[in-house]
């Protein structure tokens, strides 16, 4: 299967799941959703752009990627502490 097309079903996952959350009122979830599904198509989209020659656009895409994530650890920990 397409790498382009894994990507796209994740990232429509993740929204279909923040959704869903929003809508039965678990909004940690939601978050929790939303900021993986983030850090997954800024990260399939660091790879497009490198892909394609855009290294400083890559760079910033990669960078926002790992921020995402690291967002994402700490909203887990929020939903596992509470």
């Amino acid at each position: 299967m397409n790498t382009k097309w894994i990507s796209s079903i994740l990232v429509a996952i993740f929204s279909i799941a923040a959704i869903v959350c929003i809508i039965l009122g678990n909004f940690n979830f939601a978050v929790l959703a939303m900021t993986i599904m983030f850090a997954m198509s800024n990260g399939f989209r660091a790879k497009s752009f490198k892909e394609q020659g855009y290294i400083k656009e890559a760079k910033w895409m990669k960078y926002m990627s790992i921020f995402f994530s690291i967002a994402s650890i700490a909203v887990l920990i929020i939903i596992f502490t509470e």
